[in-house]
C-alpha cells in the first residue's frame, strides 16, 4: 500500500516520538498550574429535535416535559462561553439515527454543530455507517462553517489509505493529535475510535486501518511528551468501561472525555433517572496519577462540564463539574383519569423554580438562531415524508397471531382472508427482514407483532409509509443468544397472551428463523422444527440448542418488555450490542434497497405449519 509523504511523516512521528520519550530525562520539572473547563457531549446520533414527552420525577411526581434537542445544546454551550480556558468537545457518533441523517447525510448535523463551534471532535463507529465518502462530506461541511476556527478531528488510531476519501493528503481532515496553548500552557488532545465494533458492524473501507486503541493512544501520548507536552486529554469513542480500562493501561493521560456507551454519569436519583457512575469518574493511569473520566449520555439530552486543575508537577490536582439534563418548562401531569394534561400556570412557575434549584438539570430555552437553522431542515423533512421511496407490488397484510378472529387488514385489497392463513403477518415478516438487512453481523431478526402498527396496501411507498408502520423511537439491538434461549424467548412471547392473559402483540415474527407452531399445546411444546437460514448459502439447518446466535431486534423487547423474559435476562447480563440504528430508518433503507416490496417466498416466512388454539391446521 502506498502512503503519501505527508501521511508517512505524520504517523511516523507518533512512533519516533515514543522512542524519544523513552530516552527523555526523568528529572522532575515544574509547570505553571492550570485550570481548564471542558464542555462536552457525545452520541447525538442526528437527534436534532427535542424529546417532547420525556418523563422525570419532580418532587416525587412523574412529570412530562421537553428534553434535549440540539438547539438547547447550542444554548447550553453559549451559556458557558464566558468561562476561562473553555474547550468544547464532541466525543463521536454525531451521525445515523434519524431522518435528519437519512435525508441530509450529515449536512444538518454539521450545520447545527457549527452553531457551537466544537474545538475537538473524534470519530465514532457510526460515522462510518454509510461510507468513508459520506464521512468525508460531513467533515467537509463541519470545517466549512462560519466558526473562527474549524473543529479539529483527532483520530490517533484511524489510518485511511492514500488516495481514499479520508486520506490526509486528500483533505487533511484527520490528525492523530493536536496541541493547544491554554493560558500559556500547551495541552495535547488525542482521539480514539473503538476498533472491533467499527470494523465488524459499520462500513469503513477495507483499506482503512484501525490500530489497537491502547497502543495507538500511548504512541500519541509519547509523541506529545517528546514535544514537551505534559497535559493530555484523550477524546475517545469506545465506552465508559473501556475508558476506565484504558486509563490503567496508559502513562501520562490526565483526562478522558468519552462516548459510545451512552453512559449517564452523576447522581440523578432525585429526578428518577438511573446513572452508570459518578461524574467525573476518577481512575488511575499506569503512572498511578489520577485520570478524570466524563461522558454525557445520548441524543443531545445532556450537557457535560468538567473542571480540571493541574498542579505544579503537571498532574491532575482535582476535577469536578456535573452533567445536566437540558429541559424545557412546559409541564404535564396525569389527571384523575390518568391522562397527561398541562399543569396550570401557577404550578408551572413553581415547578420551574423547583427544577432550577436541583442538581443535574438545567431549565433552558432553545437557542433562537439554532431553531431557525433546524426549522429549515424540519420543513424539508415534512416535504420529504411525502416523497416516493418505492412501491409495494402486493398488499402486506397485518396480522398479530395466525388464525386470530379479528382481521386487522379487512379493508385492504388482497388481505380479506389474511387472519386465517398460517403465514400470519406479511408486514411483520418484512419488518423482520428489514432488521436483518440492517445488521451486518446477525443471523436472525426478531420482531413482536404489536410493534407493527398498520398494513401496507399495494401501491406507492413514501417515507411516511415506513413511519406509519413503525411509529415509535425504538432502536436496534444485537443480542448474543443460544439456540435454547431463542426457543425459550419464542415460548415466552406466546405464553404472554395465552397463560399470562396479556397483549397478543407479543406474538413473534422472525427473519432467518422459521418454525412449526401448535398453539393447542402447553408451554414448552408449541414450537417445533426450528430452522436457521445461513446468510451466505441460503441453506436451512436445525437450530442447535448449545450454539450461540447473533439476533437483532428492537430495544423494547430486547430489554424484556412485552413478556420477552428470556431476552431481558440476556440483555441484563450484558450480552448485547447497541447499534443505535433507528428501527424505522432500517425499514426505510430496506424499502429503498428493494425498490419493490412484495411478500417473501413462502419458505422464508417464520411461520411454516400452524395449528390454531382450537386444534385446526391453518392453510
Amino acid at each position: 500500500m502506498k502512503t503519501t509523504p505527508k501521511a508517512v511523516n505524520l504517523w511516523a512521528l507518533m512512533f519516533v516520538g515514543a522512542l524519544v520519550a523513552g530516552c527523555a530525562s526523568t528529572e522532575k520539572q515544574t509547570y505553571t498550574p492550570l485550570e481548564i473547563n471542558l464542555a462536552h457531549i457525545n452520541d447525538h446520533h442526528s437527534h436534532l429535535d427535542e424529546f417532547s414527552g420525556a418523563e422525570l420525577s419532580i418532587g416525587g411526581a412523574r412529570t412530562q416535559l421537553p428534553l434535549g434537542g440540539f438547539a438547547r445544546q447550542v444554548a447550553a454551550f453559549k451559556a458557558v462561553s464566558g468561562l476561562p480556558n473553555l474547550v468544547k468537545i464532541h466525543a463521536g457518533d454525531a451521525l445515523t439515527g434519524t431522518q435528519y441523517f437519512t435525508l441530509f447525510q450529515g449536512k444538518a448535523d454539521a450545520q447545527m454543530m457549527n452553531n457551537i463551534c466544537f474545538d475537538y471532535f473524534t470519530l465514532g463507529n457510526h460515522e462510518f455507517d454509510s461510507s468513508d465518502a459520506v464521512l468525508q462530506s460531513f467533515l467537509t461541511e463541519l470545517r466549512g462553517g462560519a466558526c473562527p476556527q474549524p473543529s479539529v478531528v483527532v483520530s490517533s488510531n484511524v489510518q485511511p489509505a492514500a488516495q481514499t476519501p479520508l486520506a490526509p493528503a486528500t483533505n487533511g481532515h484527520l490528525v492523530p493529535w493536536h496541541v493547544r496553548e491554554i493560558d500559556g500552557v500547551r495541552v495535547g488532545f488525542i482521539g480514539i475510535t473503538i476498533v472491533g465494533k467499527t470494523v465488524n458492524a459499520s462500513r469503513p473501507l477495507p483499506s482503512t486501518n484501525f490500530l489497537p486503541e491502547a497502543k495507538a493512544a500511548q504512541a500519541a501520548i509519547d509523541a506529545l511528551k517528546a514535544q514537551g507536552v505534559r497535559h493530555i486529554v484523550a477524546v475517545t469513542h469506545q465506552g465508559y468501561e473501556n475508558d476506565k480500562a484504558l486509563a490503567a493501561q496508559l502513562t501520562d493521560v490526565d483526562v478522558i472525555i468519552g462516548g459510545d456507551s451512552h453512559s449517564l454519569l452523576g447522581d440523578f436519583s432525585a429526578l428518577g433517572v438511573s446513572s452508570s457512575g459518578p461524574y467525573p469518574t476518577v481512575a488511575r493511569n499506569k503512572s498511578g496519577e489520577p485520570v478524570c473520566i466524563g461522558q454525557a449520555w445520548e441524543y443531545g439530552k445532556a450537557f457535560g462540564l468538567m473542571r480540571v486543575r493541574f498542579d505544579a508537577q503537571g498532574a491532575v490536582e482535582s476535577c469536578g463539574g456535573e452533567v445536566k439534563l437540558l429541559v424545557g418548562d412546559s409541564f404535564k401531569r396525569r389527571d384523575a383519569k390518568g391522562q397527561w394534561v398541562a399543569v396550570p400556570e401557577a404550578e408551572r412557575a413553581a415547578l420551574r423554580t423547583q427544577l432550577q434549584g436541583m442538581k443535574g438539570v438545567s431549565v433552558i430555552a432553545p437557542d433562537a438562531e439554532a431553531v431557525k437553522v433546524l426549522k429549515g431542515y424540519a420543513d424539508r423533512i415534512a416535504v420529504e415524508k411525502a416523497k416516493l421511496i418505492g412501491k409495494a407490488s402486493e398488499s402486506l397484510c397485518l396480522v398479530r397471531v395466525p388464525g386470530e378472529t379479528t382481521n386487522r387488514s379487512a379493508s385492504v385489497a388482497g388481505c380479506e382472508q389474511a387472519n386465517r392463513l398460517a403465514r400470519g403477518s406479511d408486514a411483520a415478516q418484512v419488518v423482520a427482514q428489514a432488521f436483518l438487512h440492517a445488521s451486518k453481523t446477525s443471523q436472525i431478526a426478531l420482531q413482536n407483532s404489536g410493534g407493527v402498527r398498520v398494513p401496507v396496501p399495494a401501491g406507492t411507498l413514501t417515507m411516511n409509509s415506513a413511519y406509519s408502520v413503525l411509529p415509535f423511537s425504538n432502536v436496534l439491538v444485537e443480542l448474543s443468544m443460544t439456540g435454547a434461549e431463542l426457543r425459550s424467548a419464542l415460548e415466552d412471547a406466546v405464553s404472554n397472551y395465552l397463560e399470562n392473559k396479556l397483549s397478543d402483540g407479543s406474538h413473534p415474527y422472525a427473519a432467518g428463523l422459521r418454525w412449526d407452531l401448535d398453539l393447542s399445546q402447553p408451554r414448552g411444546q408449541r414450537f417445533t422444527n426450528l430452522q436457521v437460514r445461513d446468510r451466505s448459502s441460503g441453506q436451512w439447518s436445525a437450530l442447535e440448542p448449545q450454539r450461540t446466535y447473533a439476533v437483532v431486534t428492537n430495544d423494547f423487547i430486547a430489554s424484556g418488555k412485552d413478556g420477552y423474559a428470556t431476552l431481558g435476562k440476556v440483555y441484563a447480563a450484558g450480552r448485547y450490542t447497541e447499534t443505535y440504528l433507528l428501527y424505522t430508518q432500517s425499514l426505510v433503507d430496506y424499502m429503498l434497497a428493494q425498490q419493490e416490496l412484495r411478500r417473501p417466498a413462502r419458505g422464508e416466512y417464520s411461520h411454516q405449519r400452524v395449528v390454531s388454539l382450537a386444534g385446526a391446521m391453518l392453510e
